[in-house]
């Protein structure tokens, strides 16, 4: 199948500060066809060195400059040159460090040939390929790490998991590692408005064969010459369809993607950020968390998902954990076990706004030993029906309800609010929130009978003066502290499950999980919300949200399917109810002060 793509490769040795190769095929082993890539390596042809390997659908071609001019605009200068590129190395500062890189299009996008697959089976395969024949190249030392964000970091956690030769080390820098639950189906709900976006303008716009990529700069036009529309349609699997028409995590589609966090043995840095409350955060911690590294290391960083990857402190990171594990120059000590911190925090405390990257770097940071804090006291806070969060239990001698609409929406929010009494004492919050909640639903008269509730929580920080503390979000928008979803007929806790912890719930999501949901029928639920941290000042309060849609803070990532979140499934009353049977409560990590 190689023979039938000509070698469209080409070398330059003069122009810039290190070798370019561009568009060097890469025959995939594990199917058939190929993959074309990028290599930048330094220009001493008499050394071999360890190489960075990207793989992914944004195009090796399209200039940082072109794909976000803004973003572009405020990344640290030491890390922009001619080749850089949204969410990846660049080459110039890696190649000057004894690095190569490889920048592989994704099959079917850019310069590779195939089917448009993304996060498929078939994808991580041919990531496979791409990692072993980087290690086997005549300029390569044979050892390989994976660094890059978003979808260049979500995919490098199952790349691993099929331990190719030679990978050495990985970096996940803010990578979702369970495509379900991180990314699609939040709590079972589909998060359908960032797929399309992200579909529509940063994969279907660099599909192999796609014309006039050129002329609107998105790179330069497939080599090999345009397909026709219907051959386009035909060779790419979209996932806002496929999303749509899948449910579970046991249908096939999902299923596919599924893989054993075990297998993960090379070393680990996982980075996440705090405010990437809706794709990314929980997939960093749980990746570090299940991963079976010897050496694995967990880091929290802030700010906009773009930018903190360049920062110099970042920056110099990595390549202490790649240098170590790569170049066997470990100045650190990340290879010697328990001379490095296995956690590494930020703590958000005080209001430095959103989208302030110099002020997000006067936050503290803080080093420990394991995840979850060892020393955490996993508080309980009761949700009463005057709308209050408090830590004494209140006592119930009759039953009520607080009522609100189904499907809310972000211009129309239905929801409930419970607020804590001000803290009388500096609070810090470190860790997995788990909700419980009684509810139940209730048609409208002359209606049809809903057949589910979706729960839709966010957890808010008040500060001392009364205002609202916004972080930033992974596009530089305005979030609270956290947010968590369930869809009721999938409220089934797997307890028997090794992933299973009282801070966090194990759903199997599979379709023989799913329990039905009756008007007036009380049930008992524990919602997931994600981890998180915050600081409380004295006279600081917390607002446990609970709504029936999207609200503040969800930005692009919308629960807004009219066919998942259909009137005839959904619309009606939705309840929470109080009594001696029915203690709502949600359980906050609250990490004591230092002695």
């Amino acid at each position: 199948m190689v023979a039938q793509y000509p070698d469209i490769s080409s070398v330059d040795k003069e122009f810039f500060d290190y070798v370019f190769e561009q568009n060097v095929t890469i025959p995939l082993k594990s199917s058939e066809g190929i993959v074309r890539c990028n290599v930048y390596r330094p220009k001493d042809e008499s050394k071999r060195y360890p190489c960075l390997v990207t793989y992914g659908p944004y195009g090796k071609d399209i200039p940082y400059l072109d794909f976000h001019a803004q973003s572009y605009s405020e990344v640290n200068p030491e890390h922009k040159s001619q080749h850089s590129a949204w969410e990846t190395p660049d080459p110039k500062y890696w190649t000057s460090h004894g690095y190569a890189v490889v920048r592989v299009d994704e099959r079917g996008l850019g310069q590779s040939p195939g089917v448009l697959d993304t996060m498929s089976k078939g994808t991580s395969e041919a990531f496979f390929d791409s990692v072993e024949w980087a290690a086997d190249q005549s300029w390569s030392s044979g050892k390989v790490g994976l660094l890059g964000i978003s979808y260049y970091a979500g995919s490098q956690w199952r790349v691993a998991a099929l331990q190719p030769k030679g990978l050495s080390a990985i970096i996940p820098w803010e990578g979702m590692s369970d495509y379900y639950r991180d990314r699609c189906r939040h709590g079972g709900v589909l998060s359908n408005e960032f797929i399309r976006f992200w579909w529509n303008r940063q994969v279907l716009s660099n599909q192999y064969g796609l014309g006039g990529r050129q002329a609107r700069n998105w790179g330069p036009d497939t080599i090999d010459g345009d397909l026709s529309p219907e051959e386009l349609e035909k060779n790419r699997n979209d996932q806002n369809l496929d999303n749509q028409n899948n449910h579970f995590r046991d249908d096939p589609y999902y299923a596919s993607k599924e893989y054993n966090m075990d297998d993960i043995k090379v070393p680990v840095l996982s980075v996440g950020n705090w405010g990437g409350i809706l794709l990314h955060l929980r997939g960093n911690v749980e990746g570090f968390t299940h991963a079976g590294s010897k050496f694995k290391y967990l880091r929290f960083c802030v700010g906009r998902h773009d930018l903190p990857f360049y920062y110099h402190e970042q920056v110099e990171l990595q390549r202490s954990f790649l240098d170590a594990f790569l170049h066997g120059e470990d100045r650190v000590g990340w290879s010697t076990e328990g001379k490095v911190s296995k956690i590494g925090l930020v703590l958000r405390k005080g209001d430095v706004g959103h989208n302030n990257p110099e002020g997000e770097q006067t936050f503290p940071t803080r080093s420990e030993n394991e995840w979850p804090i060892a020393r955490t006291k996993y508080t309980p806070y009761y949700l009463t029906h005057a709308g209050q969060l408090t830590t004494e239990q209140p006592e119930y001698t009759s039953t009520s309800k607080l009522t609100y609409k189904a499907l809310g929406t972000l211009k129309e929010p239905q929801l409930i609010q419970f607020t804590t009494p001000p803290v009388k004492e500096e609070t810090e919050i470190t860790g997995h929130i788990v909700a419980h909640l009684n509810v139940s639903m209730s048609p409208y008269l002359g209606k049809t009978v809903p057949t589910d509730i979706d729960l839709f929580l966010t957890l808010r920080h008040i500060s001392p003066a009364g205002k609202e503390v916004f972080y930033t979000g992974t596009a530089g928008d305005g979030v609270p502290l956290c947010k968590g979803w369930l869809r009721v007929s999938n409220r089934k806790v797997d307890t028997t499950h090794h992933k299973h912890r009282p801070w966090l719930p194990y759903r199997d999501y599979f379709s023989t999980s799913v329990l039905p949901v009756l008007p007036g029928e009380v049930y008992p639920v524990d919602v997931e919300i994600w981890p998180t941290n915050v600081v409380l000042e004295p006279g600081a309060k917390l607002v446990l949200e609970v709504a029936s849609g999207d609200t503040q803070g969800c930005g692009t990532f919308q629960h807004t399917s009219s066919v998942d979140r259909s009137e005839a499934k959904f619309s009606g009353k939705n309840n929470i109810h109080f009594g001696p049977k029915f203690v709502n409560y949600v359980t906050l990590p609250i990490i004591p002060a230092a002695q």
